[in-house]
């Protein structure tokens, strides 16, 4: 805005029109006591002065307002058409002036004034600004830096009390700062200290440094004192402040202890498996030998016992007809030999659980019918009915498997009620989890399989006993058998690393229940002492 002040409208009209048409705001003031009041509530980039005034001349009225500080950027140009002379001219620049123009005012000269004047005041508004703000700036970071500075004490001071090696590193990898124990290893605090041979770490650290990245590794270092290398974990984080790196901190933690310690637990620990591997060759070379004389000695008994049958049989038939006592004594010996051939074989079948077998793809449904085939005799004369529902194809080692339906389904058989002929009911689903009870589901990765009878089941507070080898519910004379069958089919799950459960109650039925995975490790079966 411009200030026209003069004592005389005449003299004020014709400036503020012509200011106004070259779109200057224009204010006005008849005498210096008005201006004066104007300037101290706004701010005027020019004041266009008369001389001669009543009251306060002009020089009175510039003194005045250089006195101002909210006026230190306006600039003031004096009009007179009567103090032409040098003295006044020369008395209007020592009083604050910056123009000194005698009427009559050429307009144009005027305007190109004013606007000079106007366009320098708002240069140095702009400048003040600009000046205020980079004041402002540098008491910011004169504030960030004493903040920093303190920090960085409080850091140190933190570092000096730790019992490790502490240390932090500039930006550009300038060692700053190292508390009392760095002098252990370093007799300068500006250098790294000494490590092993084998233990540089120049590359990767510089690589550290070059990407920004944490820096971690075991080194050995030289103590100053002993000469001997210590084992050393070296870590070196870095510090960001606003995603700016500011510096490192690292330290040198003594593991030397934990590092001996753990080279000589490595120690034992390989003598101990070199033991084990020595003990468990010859462990798999007794269980050889062990399996060779089972075999030896089965052969040696099953030998003498054919004969024994085949002789008491020939005994029977020829030379005992009519002496139903002695035929009857006959009889008893030939069941003995026969049981006593059914353990044998038995037996061997447990033996033969140690020996590796490899998982394959297995269809249950066409294993079972096969198995049924061997069952015909038993099926026939039982009048037994066996359901068998679509079972998965899943992975086990086939041998196994129709071993353990083999024994399930004997018992099924034979445990079943003088009345009622047998009923067996074989089903399948998949499950969630590897557990008796697992949540059925059609991705379910393990299958759980059911038989179930209507036998004559037993109390439930024997399960822990039925699969255990030799151990027998119910007596020899009403039951035959060896009491190795549901070992076996234990033994056997365990391998497909499944499990076996039972649940049966008096007269009532019993089922079998088996989970295993459907998938299994490609790799055979390791062998294993029976």
């Amino acid at each position: 805005m411009i200030l026209i002040v003069d004592d005389r409208q005449e003299n004020i009209l014709p400036l503020k029109k012509i200011l106004e048409l070259h779109r200057f705001s224009v204010d006005t003031a008849e005498s210096g006591e008005e201006a004066l009041k104007k300037i101290l509530k706004t701010d005027y980039a020019v004041v266009i002065l008369d001389v001669q005034m009543p009251g306060m001349d002009g020089f009175e009225v510039a003194n005045a307002i250089s006195g101002f500080s909210r006026a230190r950027d306006t600039s003031i140009i004096f009009l007179s058409a009567v103090n032409t002379e040098k003295k006044f001219i020369t008395q209007g620049y020592t009083s604050g002036g910056v123009d000194y123009l005698t009427k009559p005012v050429d307009p144009d000269i005027l305007v190109l004034k004013v606007k000079t004047l106007r366009r320098l005041y708002e240069q140095q508004r702009e400048l003040r600004a600009t000046q205020d703000s980079l004041r402002k700036e540098v008491d910011v970071r004169k504030q960030a830096q004493e903040e920093l500075a303190a920090r960085v004490q409080e850091l140190q001071a933190v570092l000096s009390t730790l019992p490790q090696m502490a240390f932090t590193v500039s930006p550009d990898g300038r060692i700053e700062y190292v508390n009392q124990h760095w002098f252990r290893y370093s007799a300068d605090s500006n250098v790294f200290p000494q490590t092993h041979e084998q233990d540089a770490i120049c590359d990767e650290w510089a690589l550290a440094l070059e990407q920004g990245t944490e820096f971690t590794r075991e080194v050995r270092l030289k103590d100053l004192i002993t000469g001997e290398f210590r084992y050393h974990l070296l870590r070196i984080l870095p510090i960001r402040q606003q995603d700016v790196l500011i510096r490192w901190i690292g330290t040198f933690t003594d593991i030397h202890p934990q590092k001996l310690a753990a080279e000589l637990l490595e120690q034992q620990v390989e003598l101990r498996t070199n033991e084990l591997l020595l003990k468990n060759a010859e462990l798999e070379r007794t269980n050889h030998e062990l399996q060779q004389f089972t075999w030896v000695v089965s052969h040696d008994l099953k030998e003498p016992l054919r004969k024994i049958q085949l002789l008491n049989d020939t005994i029977k038939e020829r030379y005992l007809k009519g002496n139903e006592e002695a035929v009857s004594y006959l009889d008893r010996s030939i069941r003995s030999s026969a049981r006593m051939s059914s353990l044998i074989n038995d037996l061997l079948a447990y033996s033969r659980l140690s020996n590796p077998e490899s998982f394959q793809s297995t269809n249950l449904n066409t294993m079972l019918d096969e198995l049924l085939l061997d069952f015909d005799e038993a099926i026939s004369r039982t009048k037994a009915t066996i359901v068998i529902d679509e079972l998965p194809i899943i992975e086990t080692m086939p041998s196994r498997m129709r071993q353990i339906f083999q024994n399930l389904i004997s018992n099924a058989l034979k445990f079943a009620k003088d009345t009622v002929p047998p009923i067996i009911h074989i089903s399948a689903e998949l499950i969630d989890t590897k557990d008796i009870d697992g949540t059925p589901s059609a991705e379910g990765a393990y299958c759980r399989i059911v038989v179930q009878d209507n036998g004559i089941g037993f109390d439930e507070k024997f399960l822990d006993r039925i699969f255990v080898i030799f151990q027998r519910l119910h007596n020899r004379s009403n039951y035959e058998g060896t009491g190795i069958g549901l070992a076996i089919a234990k033994k056997n799950m365990d391998k497909h690393h499944g499990l076996i459960w039972a649940q049966s109650r008096v007269d009532e039925g019993t089922r079998f229940i088996l989970v295993l995975p459907v998938q299994q490790a490609s790799q055979p079966v390791l062998s294993e002492t029976v």
